[in-house]
């Protein structure tokens, strides 16, 4: 039967409500679609970590054939000393005009010392840096070591063990060669930075590693006359104060400010980031727990509620940009400080005025 006998035949026949007939090929063009938009977004994401992938592990691999060739030395030149503008034997502060200058040339135009907090890409990578298929798929020959800044230094060791696969005696061991080198202190020398090296380094390989970048980047630039003005001990534990108190380097230095005003006041310092540490020696769970207002009375020497004076020692591993404004606070008549929920920073001279803010932002002083 032809086709135009089929439509007559059609039309002459009875006809009862029928669903429309459905086109066969709008199924067919909606897979295809749909396809379409998947292979899209594949390839993109595909792309995307191609880019990221690629770059790693041609950085990685070029690192870890120079390590294997040619065992890197490190030869420290006269660099250009810390500026200080503080004098805690006169309980002064007068700004150094060079702080900005430094901060450009030493810090912000060097991705290896920047701040983990404010270098995403730097937090990726130590995200990553712990999964075993991230480090296989950068290289089977080397391996990504990470140090954020404001990690402490069971959080290190925990990490460059997981990635290297030391077990607590090498672990134990790396951990030694870095805080009983020259200087000797027990935190805070852990250089915040990307390392590479290669898969089986030794722990004295990696802790040669750490000591060098910390030699290099810290104490190439703390000369005796730094030292003579404030102690590095006693840096790098207001480094680490600010390394978990504050956002950026101006937040810092206003911080810095406070705690030196505190200090120079013989004022408790009433940090709360001490009695995270002091929360955190004993669970090791979580080294940085959230603090509540009974831990107030822990008993720690690292309590700055209940005790004096500095911390008998840093409580985290901070970055450059961290010491310098440990070295570099700014000049305030502020004694208490406070952050609002957008990161906004307060500072108050008097409890009242603090606590008055307090209400404006939060509802409730304390």
């Amino acid at each position: 039967m032809s086709r135009e006998k089929a439509k007559k035949i059609s039309r002459s026949l009875p006809t009862e409500p029928q669903e429309p007939l459905k086109d066969p090929k709008k199924p067919l063009k909606a897979i295809f679609t749909l396809k379409l938009v998947l292979i899209f977004f594949g390839s993109v994401l595909v792309f995307g970590y191609a880019v990221i992938f690629l770059g790693t592990h041609f950085a990685l691999q070029y690192a870890v054939d120079s390590h294997q060739t040619a065992p890197e030395t490190v030869t420290v030149t006269p660099a250009h000393p810390f500026p200080v503008g503080v004098d805690p034997r006169r309980r002064t502060i007068t700004e150094n005009p060079t702080v900005d200058e430094f901060f450009a040339k030493n810090i912000s135009s060097k991705p290896s010392v920047a701040r983990t907090e404010t270098n995403w890409f730097g937090r990726l990578l130590g995200k990553l840096a712990l999964l075993d298929i991230y480090q296989n798929l950068a290289s089977p020959l080397g391996r990504i070591l990470v140090i954020e800044s404001g990690e402490r230094k069971e959080e290190i060791v925990n990490h460059f063990a997981k990635i290297l696969g030391w077990n607590t005696t090498a672990a134990e061991k790396f951990l030694a060669n870095v805080t009983l080198s020259d200087p000797s202190i027990t935190e805070g020398k852990f250089m915040p930075s990307t390392y590479t090296t290669a898969r089986g380094a030794s722990p004295e390989e990696v802790a040669k590693l750490v000591n060098d970048h910390f030699q290099k980047n810290v104490l190439s630039h703390y000369v005796t006359e730094v030292q003579l003005k404030v102690p590095l001990d006693q840096t790098l534990t207001i480094a680490s104060l600010l390394e978990r108190e504050a956002y950026d380097f101006t937040d810092m230095r206003e911080i810095s400010g406070i705690i030196w005003n505190r200090l120079f006041a013989d004022m408790n310092l009433q940090i709360d980031a001490t009695l995270q540490y002091a929360k955190g020696t004993k669970n090791a769970s979580n080294w940085w727990p959230q603090v509540v207002p009974s831990d107030k009375y822990i008993a720690s020497p690292y309590n700055t509620y209940k005790n004096s004076g500095l911390p008998p020692a840093p409580i985290a591993n901070p970055s450059l940009d961290a010491i310098l404004a440990a070295l570099n606070p700014r000049k305030t008549d502020c004694m208490y400080y406070f952050h609002d929920k957008n990161a906004g920073f307060h500072c108050s001279v008097t409890y009242e005025e603090h606590v008055k803010l307090l209400k404006q932002y939060y509802g409730k002083g304390r």
